[in-house]
């Protein structure tokens, strides 16, 4: 029975980091009211797979950021798969430089975060432009670029402790 429990408890934490993104993808589908814009939510879920591929990106497989992708674009009207592949581009790149941020002090993982959120909204703007056959208004999606920037810290501060939990060895 005890490995059974020792089995079952290092699936679960296993399974934090997915967990967590995908309750970041119906959090992040809540509007957040700002003023002169109807609608403007911060990219939680781009925050979270661009922590969870440095620090612990066997827990979450490319497969699980297209679900989770896909979900995302389900709950939010978008195309399709643009999320999907939009995430999946973003895992791929952090992946290859994830040598490079582990081990660095918190603000070069921020200042890496900033510039990838420019390209994340860059080429959501294209690939949404392109999917409705019209120019999306640029603007709404530099201000969710700044929030996510912003708040980039205060999640990494919830992801820490959980990072811990799901890389912790049962006794």
């Amino acid at each position: 029975m005890g490995e059974w429990l020792h089995s079952a408890d290092r699936w679960l934490r296993g399974l934090i980091p997915v967990t967590v993104t995908v309750v970041f993808v119906f959090a992040g589908s809540l509007p957040w009211r700002l003023p002169g814009f109807d609608e403007v939510s911060p990219a939680l879920a781009a925050m979270a797979i661009f922590y969870w591929t440095i620090y612990r990106p066997e827990r979450l497989p490319y497969v699980a950021t297209f679900a989770i992708g896909l979900l995302q674009d389900l709950l939010a009207g978008t195309p399709l798969g643009m999320t999907a592949l939009v995430l999946l581009i973003v895992q791929g790149v952090v992946a290859s430089q994830r040598t490079f941020f582990r081990g660095k002090p918190f603000l070069v993982v921020w200042w890496g975060f900033s510039l990838t959120m420019p390209a994340i909204g860059l080429l959501s703007w294209i690939i949404g432009s392109a999917c409705f056959g019209t120019v999306i208004p640029l603007l709404p999606i530099m201000v969710q670029v700044g929030l996510t920037v912003l708040l980039f810290p205060v999640f990494v501060l919830f992801f820490r402790p959980l990072g811990a939990l799901a890389a912790a060895r049962p006794e």
